[in-house]
Protein backbone atom coordinates (compact mmCIF):
# COMPACT_ATOMS: atom_id res chain seq x y z
CA UNK A 1 0.00 0.00 0.00
CA UNK A 2 1.35 2.92 -0.80
CA UNK A 3 0.41 6.71 0.61
CA UNK A 4 0.84 10.14 -0.61
CA UNK A 5 1.13 13.56 1.55
CA UNK A 6 0.35 16.20 -0.34
CA UNK A 7 1.01 19.79 0.72
CA UNK A 8 -1.14 21.32 3.52
CA UNK A 9 -2.50 24.07 4.95
CA UNK A 10 -2.29 25.13 8.93
CA UNK A 11 -3.34 21.89 11.38
CA UNK A 12 -5.77 22.61 13.76
CA UNK A 13 -7.24 20.34 16.53
CA UNK A 14 -7.07 18.39 19.41
CA UNK A 15 -5.95 15.30 19.32
CA UNK A 16 -4.12 12.20 21.72
CA UNK A 17 -1.85 9.86 20.27
CA UNK A 18 -1.15 5.72 21.29
CA UNK A 19 0.22 4.56 24.22
CA UNK A 20 3.96 4.13 24.56
CA UNK A 21 5.20 1.01 23.24
CA UNK A 22 8.02 1.00 25.21
CA UNK A 23 6.11 1.35 28.57
CA UNK A 24 3.47 -1.12 27.32
CA UNK A 25 5.74 -4.11 26.54
CA UNK A 26 7.19 -3.52 30.10
CA UNK A 27 4.06 -3.13 31.66
CA UNK A 28 2.94 -6.72 29.91
CA UNK A 29 6.17 -8.41 30.69
CA UNK A 30 6.24 -7.44 34.54
CA UNK A 31 2.60 -8.11 35.19
CA UNK A 32 3.30 -11.67 33.16
CA UNK A 33 6.23 -12.27 35.98
CA UNK A 34 3.94 -10.25 39.16
CA UNK A 35 1.93 -12.38 41.48
CA UNK A 36 -1.84 -11.61 41.03
CA UNK A 37 -3.81 -9.69 38.13
CA UNK A 38 -2.31 -6.71 36.95
CA UNK A 39 -4.62 -4.04 35.00
CA UNK A 40 -3.30 -2.05 32.37
CA UNK A 41 -5.44 1.16 30.74
CA UNK A 42 -4.05 2.88 27.40
CA UNK A 43 -1.62 -0.57 26.46
CA UNK A 44 -0.64 0.07 22.83
CA UNK A 45 -2.53 -1.98 20.47
CA UNK A 46 0.02 -2.17 17.78
CA UNK A 47 1.55 -5.69 16.20
CA UNK A 48 4.27 -4.98 17.90
CA UNK A 49 3.24 -4.64 21.60
CA UNK A 50 0.55 -7.57 20.35
CA UNK A 51 2.75 -9.99 19.40
CA UNK A 52 4.17 -9.55 22.86
CA UNK A 53 0.82 -10.19 24.25
CA UNK A 54 0.73 -13.19 21.93
CA UNK A 55 4.29 -14.50 23.11
CA UNK A 56 2.98 -14.27 26.87
CA UNK A 57 0.40 -16.43 26.22
CA UNK A 58 2.35 -19.11 24.16
CA UNK A 59 4.44 -19.27 27.14
CA UNK A 60 1.11 -19.92 29.94
CA UNK A 61 0.45 -16.44 30.79
CA UNK A 62 -3.03 -15.15 30.89
CA UNK A 63 -3.22 -12.24 28.86
CA UNK A 64 -6.66 -10.76 28.07
CA UNK A 65 -8.68 -7.42 26.35
CA UNK A 66 -11.71 -6.68 27.78
CA UNK A 67 -13.92 -3.22 28.31
CA UNK A 68 -10.65 -1.49 27.04
CA UNK A 69 -8.42 -2.68 29.85
CA UNK A 70 -5.95 -5.43 29.38
CA UNK A 71 -5.63 -7.93 32.18
CA UNK A 72 -2.47 -9.47 32.50
CA UNK A 73 -2.39 -12.90 35.18
CA UNK A 74 0.99 -13.28 36.19
CA UNK A 75 2.69 -16.50 37.69
CA UNK A 76 4.93 -19.46 36.58
CA UNK A 77 5.82 -19.87 32.99
CA UNK A 78 6.29 -22.82 30.82
CA UNK A 79 8.21 -23.92 28.13
CA UNK A 80 6.01 -23.61 24.78
CA UNK A 81 5.53 -26.43 22.25
CA UNK A 82 6.03 -23.83 19.48
CA UNK A 83 8.41 -20.90 18.87
CA UNK A 84 8.22 -17.30 19.67
CA UNK A 85 7.58 -15.01 16.26
CA UNK A 86 8.15 -11.31 17.39
CA UNK A 87 7.31 -9.71 14.01
CA UNK A 88 9.64 -6.90 13.89
CA UNK A 89 9.57 -5.88 17.25
CA UNK A 90 12.76 -5.73 18.49
CA UNK A 91 11.92 -4.52 21.91
CA UNK A 92 9.54 -7.39 22.52
CA UNK A 93 12.32 -9.84 21.81
CA UNK A 94 15.03 -8.28 23.40
CA UNK A 95 12.86 -8.30 26.73
CA UNK A 96 11.65 -11.51 26.42
CA UNK A 97 14.65 -12.97 26.55
CA UNK A 98 15.86 -11.58 29.53
CA UNK A 99 13.00 -12.04 31.12
CA UNK A 100 12.72 -15.74 29.64
CA UNK A 101 15.92 -16.69 31.06
CA UNK A 102 15.65 -15.61 34.25
CA UNK A 103 12.87 -17.48 34.65
CA UNK A 104 14.50 -20.52 33.22
CA UNK A 105 12.85 -21.20 30.64
CA UNK A 106 13.48 -23.09 27.27
CA UNK A 107 12.12 -21.24 24.30
CA UNK A 108 13.17 -19.91 20.85
CA UNK A 109 12.66 -16.91 19.18
CA UNK A 110 12.29 -15.75 15.64
CA UNK A 111 10.57 -12.95 13.50
CA UNK A 112 10.06 -11.31 10.27
CA UNK A 113 13.03 -10.54 7.73
CA UNK A 114 13.91 -7.48 9.46
CA UNK A 115 13.98 -8.17 12.87
CA UNK A 116 15.75 -11.55 11.95
CA UNK A 117 18.77 -8.85 10.24
CA UNK A 118 19.09 -7.49 13.49
CA UNK A 119 21.97 -7.70 16.16
CA UNK A 120 20.72 -10.33 18.89
CA UNK A 121 24.31 -10.87 20.38
CA UNK A 122 24.40 -7.21 22.69
CA UNK A 123 21.91 -9.33 24.45
CA UNK A 124 22.59 -12.87 24.37
CA UNK A 125 26.25 -12.06 25.25
CA UNK A 126 26.01 -10.22 29.27
CA UNK A 127 22.81 -13.11 29.67
CA UNK A 128 25.43 -16.08 28.78
CA UNK A 129 27.57 -14.57 31.30
CA UNK A 130 24.79 -14.94 33.65
CA UNK A 131 24.84 -18.68 33.04
CA UNK A 132 22.09 -18.67 29.67
CA UNK A 133 22.59 -20.85 26.93
CA UNK A 134 21.76 -19.48 23.68
CA UNK A 135 22.35 -20.73 19.80
CA UNK A 136 22.03 -17.91 17.67
CA UNK A 137 22.17 -17.40 13.60
CA UNK A 138 25.53 -15.73 13.91
CA UNK A 139 23.91 -13.43 16.48
CA UNK A 140 20.84 -13.03 15.17
CA UNK A 141 17.39 -14.39 15.25
CA UNK A 142 16.25 -17.46 14.84
CA UNK A 143 17.49 -17.79 18.58
CA UNK A 144 17.50 -20.71 20.93
CA UNK A 145 17.36 -20.33 24.71
CA UNK A 146 17.87 -23.35 26.98
CA UNK A 147 16.31 -23.48 30.41
CA UNK A 148 18.57 -23.40 33.49
CA UNK A 149 19.87 -21.16 36.97
CA UNK A 150 21.00 -17.80 36.41
CA UNK A 151 23.69 -15.89 38.51
CA UNK A 152 24.62 -12.44 39.06
CA UNK A 153 27.02 -10.15 37.61
CA UNK A 154 28.73 -6.95 36.97
CA UNK A 155 28.00 -5.70 33.63
CA UNK A 156 29.10 -2.13 31.95
CA UNK A 157 27.29 -1.54 28.69
CA UNK A 158 29.18 -1.09 26.14
CA UNK A 159 27.12 1.07 24.29
CA UNK A 160 24.13 3.06 25.36
CA UNK A 161 20.82 0.51 25.22
CA UNK A 162 17.89 0.74 27.28
CA UNK A 163 16.48 -2.61 25.79
CA UNK A 164 19.75 -4.20 26.61
CA UNK A 165 19.93 -2.65 30.18
CA UNK A 166 16.04 -3.88 30.54
CA UNK A 167 16.53 -7.77 29.24
CA UNK A 168 19.43 -7.55 32.07
CA UNK A 169 17.59 -6.57 35.06
CA UNK A 170 14.10 -9.05 33.91
CA UNK A 171 16.97 -11.75 34.04
CA UNK A 172 18.35 -10.42 37.26
CA UNK A 173 15.33 -11.22 38.99
CA UNK A 174 15.49 -14.37 38.57
CA UNK A 175 19.21 -15.17 39.00
CA UNK A 176 20.96 -15.90 42.69
CA UNK A 177 23.13 -12.75 44.00
CA UNK A 178 23.62 -8.85 43.65
CA UNK A 179 23.22 -8.24 39.77
CA UNK A 180 25.50 -4.57 39.25
CA UNK A 181 24.95 -2.55 35.62
CA UNK A 182 27.30 0.47 34.98
CA UNK A 183 25.66 2.67 32.76
CA UNK A 184 27.98 5.39 31.76
CA UNK A 185 25.56 7.22 29.48
CA UNK A 186 22.12 7.02 31.13
CA UNK A 187 19.49 6.01 28.77
CA UNK A 188 15.36 5.27 29.28
CA UNK A 189 14.52 4.36 32.71
CA UNK A 190 11.17 3.06 32.11
CA UNK A 191 12.05 -0.59 33.42
CA UNK A 192 13.69 0.91 36.45
CA UNK A 193 10.10 3.27 37.09
CA UNK A 194 7.92 0.30 36.44
CA UNK A 195 10.22 -2.20 38.26
CA UNK A 196 9.34 0.05 41.32
CA UNK A 197 5.81 0.42 40.98
CA UNK A 198 5.72 -3.43 40.96
CA UNK A 199 7.21 -3.60 44.14
CA UNK A 200 10.99 -4.66 43.20
CA UNK A 201 13.70 -3.14 45.38
CA UNK A 202 16.30 -1.44 43.09
CA UNK A 203 19.34 0.53 43.82
CA UNK A 204 20.45 3.60 41.32
CA UNK A 205 23.14 5.42 41.95
CA UNK A 206 24.67 8.62 39.55
CA UNK A 207 28.37 8.52 39.40
CA UNK A 208 30.54 11.58 39.47
CA UNK A 209 31.10 11.23 35.33
CA UNK A 210 27.15 11.57 34.29
CA UNK A 211 26.44 7.86 34.51
CA UNK A 212 24.38 5.57 36.79
CA UNK A 213 25.33 2.46 38.28
CA UNK A 214 22.08 0.07 39.07
CA UNK A 215 22.26 -3.34 41.15
CA UNK A 216 19.41 -5.46 41.64
CA UNK A 217 18.76 -8.34 44.31
CA UNK A 218 18.06 -11.65 42.70
CA UNK A 219 15.01 -13.52 44.05
CA UNK A 220 12.53 -10.53 44.53
CA UNK A 221 8.52 -11.34 43.55
CA UNK A 222 6.82 -8.69 41.89
CA UNK A 223 3.24 -7.51 42.85
CA UNK A 224 0.56 -7.09 40.38
CA UNK A 225 -0.51 -3.33 40.36
CA UNK A 226 -2.59 -1.38 37.85
CA UNK A 227 -1.70 1.00 35.83
CA UNK A 228 -1.96 3.39 32.96
CA UNK A 229 0.37 3.92 29.73
CA UNK A 230 0.80 7.08 28.71
CA UNK A 231 0.77 8.30 25.20
CA UNK A 232 3.53 7.65 23.48
CA UNK A 233 6.31 10.83 22.93
CA UNK A 234 7.73 9.02 19.70
CA UNK A 235 4.47 8.88 17.74
CA UNK A 236 3.40 12.61 19.24
CA UNK A 237 6.91 13.32 17.36
CA UNK A 238 5.15 13.29 13.99
CA UNK A 239 2.03 15.43 14.48
CA UNK A 240 4.32 17.58 16.61
CA UNK A 241 6.79 18.08 13.68
CA UNK A 242 4.18 18.57 11.55
CA UNK A 243 2.11 21.16 12.98
CA UNK A 244 6.06 23.07 13.96
CA UNK A 245 6.52 23.16 10.02
CA UNK A 246 3.02 24.58 8.95
CA UNK A 247 2.26 27.73 9.23
CA UNK A 248 -0.04 29.17 11.73
CA UNK A 249 -0.99 25.40 12.77
CA UNK A 250 -2.32 24.72 16.24
CA UNK A 251 -2.36 21.30 17.79
CA UNK A 252 -3.01 20.33 21.07
CA UNK A 253 -1.83 16.84 21.82
CA UNK A 254 -3.36 14.98 24.96
CA UNK A 255 -1.35 13.68 27.72
CA UNK A 256 2.47 13.27 26.39
CA UNK A 257 4.84 10.79 28.18
CA UNK A 258 7.32 13.79 29.31
CA UNK A 259 9.65 11.34 30.97
CA UNK A 260 13.43 13.42 30.83
CA UNK A 261 14.94 10.46 28.95
CA UNK A 262 11.85 10.70 25.95
CA UNK A 263 11.89 14.42 25.69
CA UNK A 264 15.43 15.15 23.71
CA UNK A 265 13.13 15.93 20.44
CA UNK A 266 11.16 18.55 22.10
CA UNK A 267 14.25 19.97 23.46
CA UNK A 268 16.21 20.48 20.79
CA UNK A 269 12.74 21.90 18.47
CA UNK A 270 12.58 24.76 21.19
CA UNK A 271 16.52 25.47 20.28
CA UNK A 272 15.00 25.47 16.77
CA UNK A 273 12.73 28.15 17.75
CA UNK A 274 9.87 26.03 17.81
CA UNK A 275 6.45 27.01 20.20
CA UNK A 276 5.91 24.38 21.96
CA UNK A 277 3.73 24.59 25.39
CA UNK A 278 3.09 22.16 28.33
CA UNK A 279 -0.18 22.26 29.86
CA UNK A 280 -1.69 20.31 32.67
CA UNK A 281 1.12 18.53 33.72
CA UNK A 282 -0.03 15.58 35.77
CA UNK A 283 1.26 11.91 37.07
CA UNK A 284 -0.12 8.41 35.45
CA UNK A 285 1.64 5.16 36.00
CA UNK A 286 4.44 6.66 37.93
CA UNK A 287 5.54 9.14 34.66
CA UNK A 288 4.77 12.60 34.02
CA UNK A 289 2.72 13.51 31.26
CA UNK A 290 1.04 16.62 30.37
CA UNK A 291 -0.76 17.82 27.41
CA UNK A 292 1.10 19.96 24.74
CA UNK A 293 0.11 22.81 22.40
CA UNK A 294 2.43 23.53 19.23
CA UNK A 295 1.94 26.37 17.22
CA UNK A 296 3.81 26.40 13.71
CA UNK A 297 6.16 28.97 12.94
CA UNK A 298 9.42 29.12 10.89
CA UNK A 299 12.82 27.44 12.89
CA UNK A 300 16.51 27.86 11.86
CA UNK A 301 19.03 25.16 12.22
CA UNK A 302 20.25 23.53 15.70
CA UNK A 303 23.25 21.17 16.59
CA UNK A 304 22.23 17.49 18.65
CA UNK A 305 25.67 16.33 20.51
CA UNK A 306 26.32 12.89 20.75
CA UNK A 307 25.48 13.49 24.51
CA UNK A 308 21.61 13.80 23.60
CA UNK A 309 21.26 11.04 21.49
CA UNK A 310 19.78 8.07 23.70
CA UNK A 311 17.53 10.80 24.77
CA UNK A 312 15.57 11.06 21.85
CA UNK A 313 17.07 7.95 19.55
CA UNK A 314 13.81 7.06 17.66
CA UNK A 315 12.64 10.66 16.73
CA UNK A 316 15.93 11.37 14.60
CA UNK A 317 14.15 10.83 11.25
CA UNK A 318 11.21 13.43 12.05
CA UNK A 319 13.80 15.37 13.54
CA UNK A 320 15.41 15.43 9.92
CA UNK A 321 12.55 16.44 8.65
CA UNK A 322 12.21 19.52 10.57
CA UNK A 323 15.92 20.21 9.61
CA UNK A 324 14.88 20.57 6.37
CA UNK A 325 12.62 22.80 6.84
CA UNK A 326 14.58 24.81 8.71
CA UNK A 327 17.14 28.12 7.92
CA UNK A 328 20.56 26.55 7.91
CA UNK A 329 22.20 23.33 8.50
CA UNK A 330 21.54 20.99 11.00
CA UNK A 331 23.98 18.76 12.47
CA UNK A 332 23.26 15.44 14.55
CA UNK A 333 25.51 13.48 15.92
CA UNK A 334 25.91 10.08 18.16
CA UNK A 335 23.60 8.62 15.65
CA UNK A 336 25.60 5.20 15.49
CA UNK A 337 22.06 3.27 16.97
CA UNK A 338 20.58 4.20 13.82
CA UNK A 339 22.67 1.90 12.30
CA UNK A 340 20.56 -0.55 13.64
CA UNK A 341 17.34 -0.39 13.65
CA UNK A 342 14.10 -1.94 12.17
CA UNK A 343 16.14 -0.43 8.91
CA UNK A 344 19.92 1.00 8.49
CA UNK A 345 17.78 4.25 9.48
CA UNK A 346 20.68 6.57 9.60
CA UNK A 347 21.30 5.21 5.62
CA UNK A 348 16.98 5.45 5.49
CA UNK A 349 16.83 8.99 6.77
CA UNK A 350 19.26 10.40 3.99
CA UNK A 351 17.60 8.43 1.22
CA UNK A 352 14.38 9.93 1.57
CA UNK A 353 15.99 13.58 2.18
CA UNK A 354 17.23 13.13 -0.90
CA UNK A 355 14.88 11.99 -2.66
CA UNK A 356 12.92 14.76 -1.89
CA UNK A 357 15.21 17.06 -2.94
CA UNK A 358 16.74 18.15 0.31
CA UNK A 359 20.61 18.14 0.37
CA UNK A 360 22.58 16.15 3.33
CA UNK A 361 25.75 14.71 4.66
CA UNK A 362 26.31 11.57 7.03
CA UNK A 363 29.17 9.70 8.02
CA UNK A 364 29.03 6.52 10.31
CA UNK A 365 26.95 8.18 13.45
CA UNK A 366 26.34 11.81 12.01
CA UNK A 367 24.08 13.48 9.85
CA UNK A 368 24.35 16.69 8.65
CA UNK A 369 21.10 18.44 6.71
CA UNK A 370 20.82 21.69 4.58
CA UNK A 371 17.59 23.27 5.31
CA UNK A 372 15.37 24.63 2.58
CA UNK A 373 13.39 26.96 4.91
CA UNK A 374 12.23 28.05 1.58
CA UNK A 375 10.23 24.91 0.63
CA UNK A 376 11.28 21.25 0.75
CA UNK A 377 11.07 20.50 -3.36
CA UNK A 378 9.14 17.15 -2.46
CA UNK A 379 8.33 14.82 -5.27
CA UNK A 380 10.13 11.59 -4.36
CA UNK A 381 9.00 8.02 -4.02
CA UNK A 382 10.48 6.86 -0.49
CA UNK A 383 11.43 3.38 0.29
CA UNK A 384 10.10 2.87 4.06
CA UNK A 385 12.75 -0.15 4.10
CA UNK A 386 9.73 -2.22 6.69
CA UNK A 387 10.46 1.04 9.14
CA UNK A 388 7.18 2.10 10.31
CA UNK A 389 9.44 5.65 11.18
CA UNK A 390 10.94 6.07 8.06
CA UNK A 391 7.16 5.78 6.48
CA UNK A 392 5.85 8.34 8.72
CA UNK A 393 8.61 10.61 8.28
CA UNK A 394 8.46 10.71 4.56
CA UNK A 395 4.38 11.25 5.30
CA UNK A 396 5.29 14.51 7.46
CA UNK A 397 7.65 15.84 4.99
CA UNK A 398 5.03 15.60 1.99
CA UNK A 399 2.60 17.88 4.15
CA UNK A 400 5.20 21.02 4.05
CA UNK A 401 6.74 19.98 0.64
CA UNK A 402 6.18 22.20 -3.26
CA UNK A 403 5.05 18.53 -4.38
CA UNK A 404 3.42 15.35 -3.67
CA UNK A 405 5.47 12.94 -1.78
CA UNK A 406 4.82 8.77 -1.35
CA UNK A 407 6.00 5.99 0.51
CA UNK A 408 5.86 3.24 -0.97
CA UNK A 409 4.81 0.33 1.67
CA UNK A 410 3.38 1.70 4.79
CA UNK A 411 1.96 -1.38 6.37
CA UNK A 412 5.05 -0.72 8.65
CA UNK A 413 3.55 1.72 10.29
CA UNK A 414 1.23 0.01 11.90
CA UNK A 415 3.93 -1.47 14.09
CA UNK A 416 3.50 1.65 16.55
CA UNK A 417 0.59 3.42 15.38
CA UNK A 418 -2.16 2.07 13.29
CA UNK A 419 -4.31 5.19 13.53
CA UNK A 420 -1.58 7.21 12.03
CA UNK A 421 -3.20 8.15 8.56
CA UNK A 422 -7.11 9.64 10.34
CA UNK A 423 -5.59 11.06 12.49
CA UNK A 424 -3.08 13.05 10.74
CA UNK A 425 -6.52 13.91 8.20
CA UNK A 426 -8.83 14.81 10.94
CA UNK A 427 -6.09 17.13 11.87
CA UNK A 428 -6.29 18.99 8.20
CA UNK A 429 -3.28 16.82 6.70
CA UNK A 430 -3.94 15.68 3.15
CA UNK A 431 -2.86 12.09 3.16
CA UNK A 432 -4.41 9.59 0.31
CA UNK A 433 -3.95 5.93 0.03
CA UNK A 434 -3.08 4.13 -3.44
CA UNK A 435 -2.90 0.21 -3.66
CA UNK A 436 -1.99 0.46 -7.47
Amino acid sequence: MTIIAAPSGPLRGRIRVPGDKSISHRALILGALAEGETLIRGLLEADDVLRTAAALRTLGVEVERAEGLWRVLGGDWSGPERQLYMGNSGTGARLLMGAAAGQGIACSFSGDASLRGRPMARVTDPLGEMGAAFETREGRLPVALAGGTLHAIRYRLPKPSAQVKSAILLAALGASGRTVIEEPVPTRDHTERMLAAFGASLSIKETPEGGRILALEGGQRLAATELTVPADPSSAAFPLVAACTLAGSEVDIEGVLMNPRRTGLISVLRRMGASIEERASRTEGGERVCDLRVGGGPLHAAKVRAEEAPDMIDEFPILAVAAACAEGTTRMEGLAELRVKESDRLAATAALLEANGVACRSGEDWLEVDGRAGGVPGGGLVEARHDHRIAMATLILGLSAKREVAVDEAGSIATSFPDFVPLMRSAGAELSQSTA
